[in-house]
């Protein structure tokens, strides 16, 4: 903005006028220029400006009255005006502000000071310009926005946040179309919970639950994993989709060994009250339909397959702090874990055993 700016120069000292628009043309400003203060808002009126020098002390109108006088003209309400004195600073300087200046320069000027203050004033006029033209659209640019808040708020009831905004940013196609992608899925959870629901209050399960889903929560936003679904105790994740990862095993895995780790402060706490509660995980890899499930008003983000229902079983099966994985998940992590074969399981509902190995921790 600062090569095409337009000062003008309200001055009725034709050294002090010359002085300032030699200054300011050398720095690349257009300028005009004004030798009473009728003038100079009669320029105002026929041509558009960027910032007002404008002298205090002119015969006919002085320096406070054309301020006003801009300042009455909507059209004018953020354009910059600084006032020039040879009079006392402190009482120009309420004076010039009751009338509505924004600076002031003390006679005889400094010229770094000017240039320092004209550029400022301008940047800051320039601002007011963007969100000008900015709010030129603001009706459709609001009415998009609520749609895009609402669609927002659909997302966020099932996916993590950076899925939700990836969704609302167009890349890619609609993920809440029905789709088939490989995916690698994680169940856990609570041993010893139905035991611990006879005995304990509701208010205690409820706030163990809190905490549960409260901390397994934030490691799968952590890990980009996609939350399926809450279930008391039980909890669904599945990676490699909406936001495809390089090694989605790997990541799965990952968390759910951070899972037990941070599960294990969990219990900790929870002894010291009298909970007796372990967790369990199971995580298998395989393709499956992915897409919105529900009706108005309540859509989860579902995935339906086989690989589901052997990461559920696999859960079932494992005991507290274990993590078992099916040999699908086990070959795409076996470099990076340190396991133990559990042999093939007889899982319900399948077909066929399932081989399967018990994850432990990283290796070093």
């Amino acid at each position: 903005m600062t090569d095409a700016a337009k000062i003008l120069v309200v001055d009725d000292t034709p050294a002090n006028v010359k002085l300032l628009a030699d200054l300011l043309t050398f720095k690349g400003y257009q300028v005009a220029t004004a030798a009473s203060g009728a003038e100079g808002l009669k320029r105002l009126a026929e041509q558009r400006s960027d910032l007002v020098l404008l002298d205090i002390m002119m015969p006919g109108m002085n320096g406070y009255e054309v301020c006003r006088a801009i300042r009455a003209d909507p059209a004018n309400g953020v354009l910059p005006v600084v006032m020039v004195t040879s009079l006392d600073p402190v009482q120009e300087r309420i004076k010039g502000l009751e009338a509505g200046a924004d600076d002031f320069l003390t006679k005889p000027i400094n010229q770094p000071e000017l240039l320092a203050r004209v550029k400022s004033l301008l940047r800051i006029k320039q601002l007011y310009d963007q969100l000008t033209d900015l709010n030129a659209n603001l009706e459709q640019r609001v009415a998009d926005g609520v749609a895009q808040l609402e669609r927002l708020g659909r997302m966020k009831r099932f996916l993590s946040p950076q899925v939700a905004d990836l969704i609302l940013a167009g890349v890619g196609e609609d993920p809440l179309m029905s789709h088939r992608r490989e995916i690698t899925v994680v169940f856990l959870d609570l041993r010893g919970f139905t035991a611990f629901t006879e005995t304990a209050e509701p208010e205690e399960v409820m706030g163990v639950l809190r905490e549960y889903h409260a901390e397994m929560g934030r490691l799968i936003m952590a890990h980009q994993g996609t939350l399926e679904r809450f279930a008391g105790d039980g909890i669904m994740i599945f990676f490699n989709d909406p936001v495809p990862l390089e090694n989605p095993a790997a990541s799965a895995v990952r968390m759910a060994l951070e899972m037990q780790t941070r599960f294990g402060e969990l219990v900790s706490n929870w002894k010291k009250r009298g909970y007796d509660l372990g967790m369990g995980i199971g995580i298998a890899e395989g393709y499956a339909t992915l897409g919105a499930i529900g009706f108005e008003g309540r859509w989860d983000y579902g995935a339906i397959g086989n690989v589901t229902n052997v990461a559920a079983r696999l859960c079932g099966e494992a005991g507290a702090g274990q993590i078992l994985v099916s040999q699908r998940v086990f070959a795409k992590v076996e470099d990076l874990v340190e396991s133990e074969m559990v042999g093939e399981l007889s899982l319900k509902g399948l077909g066929r055993p399932v081989k399967t190995f018990n994850v432990s921790r990283l290796r070093a």
